[in-house]
C-alpha cells in the first residue's frame, strides 16, 4: 500500500509540475513553496552520504565525511534529521540532530563523543559555521521561508530571480539575498548574500544535479565566503528516498548508539 501511495504521489507531483511549468509563475510565494519542497522534502524520508571539502584563504584543505538521515512529518512541515560524522578521526562519532519546526524555532543539538556531551545549539547560533566549514547550521537543515519577505524581481528563460529580505534583520549577518530558482525542477541554483552597503559577501552555487527515485537532487554544491576568502564544496553519493525510516530513530538515543542498519 505504501508503494502504491508513493507512486500516486509521484504521478500527481509530475502532473502538477508539468502544469505549473507550462507558463511562468507570477506568485512569488508559490515559487518559494515549490523551491522549499524541492530542496528539503524529496520523498517521505531520505539518506545520503556526503563529503565536504573545506578550503581556507591560504589554500589549506580539510575534509569532512558524514551520512544524513531525514524524515518528514509532512510536506513543508516539521522534519527530523540526523547527521553522523565518520571522517576525519577528530570528528568521528560526532552527531548533529535537528527537530525542524515550522511554527517555532528549530531544535538543534551536537553530540561530542570525546566528552560524551550533548550540546544544544541555540537559535542565535544557527548562522554560525557547521563543523568549521563555510556552510552554516541553517544551510544544512534549511531556512524557514517564514523568516523572509520575497519579491519576484525578474524571470529569464531558465530561472525565477527572487529577492529576499529578512523580517528580523538583527538575527542574520546579511541585509538581503538574491536567489535563482530553476523553472523546471524548482531547485535554487544560486544564492547571493549582500550586506547593508550592497556588497556581495557570500555565495551558494549548485554545480551538479541528478534525478534519483524521481527526485531532482543536488549532488555537488559550493559555498564561498567572500569576506574570508574561503570556500567549501559538498558532494553527495548513495542518495536514496522513501526508505521507511522509523520515527523512533530520530531520538537522543541514536546520538550515542548510531543506527548502523540505516547508515549503510
Amino acid at each position: 500500500m505504501n508503494k502504491l501511495s508513493n507512486i500516486l504521489k509521484l504521478c500527481l507531483s509530475v502532473i502538477f509540475i508539468a502544469n505549473v511549468s507550462a507558463a511562468d509563475l507570477t506568485d512569488v510565494n508559490q515559487i518559494i513553496s515549490l523551491a522549499n519542497k524541492a530542496s528539503y522534502y524529496g520523498g517521505d524520508d531520505g539518506r545520503a552520504q556526503a563529503r565536504m571539502k573545506i578550503t581556507d584563504a591560504k589554500g589549506n584543505r580539510q575534509l569532512r565525511q558524514f551520512t544524513i538521515l531525514r524524515k518528514d512529518h509532512s510536506d513543508e512541515g516539521d522534519q527530523d534529521m540526523l547527521v553522523f560524522f565518520s571522517r576525519p578521526t577528530d570528528v568521528k562519532g560526532t552527531v548533529f540532530r535537528v527537530e525542524k519546526k515550522i511554527d517555532n524555532d528549530d531544535n538543534r543539538w551536537l553530540y561530542l563523543p570525546a566528552l560524551d556531551l550533548v550540546k544544544r545549539i541555540s537559535a542565535g547560533d544557527k548562522r554560525t559555521s557547521f563543523v568549521g566549514s563555510d556552510f552554516y547550521y541553517e544551510d544544512v537543515s534549511g531556512r524557514n521561508p517564514k523568516e523572509d519577505n520575497f519579491t519576484l524581481t525578474a524571470t529569464d528563460d531558465k530561472h525565477y530571480i527572487i529577492k529576499a529580505v529578512p523580517k528580523d534583520k538583527s538575527s542574520v549577518e546579511f541585509a538581503h539575498y538574491i536567489v535563482k530558482i530553476d523553472k523546471n525542477h524548482y531547485l535554487p541554483m544560486a544564492v547571493d548574500y549582500f550586506d547593508a552597503q550592497g556588497n556581495l559577501m557570500r555565495q551558494m552555487q549548485v554545480l551538479k544535479t541528478k534525478l534519483i527515485d524521481g527526485v531532482t537532487t543536488v549532488m555537488h554544491s559550493k559555498i564561498s565566503d567572500l569576506e574570508r576568502g574561503s570556500h567549501t564544496e559538498m558532494q553527495f553519493r548513495k542518495v536514496k528516498y522513501n526508505l521507511g525510516l522509523p520515527e523512533q530513530l530520530f531520538s537522543e538515543r541514536s546520538l550515542r548508539k548510531p543506527p548502523t542498519k540505516w547508515l549503510k
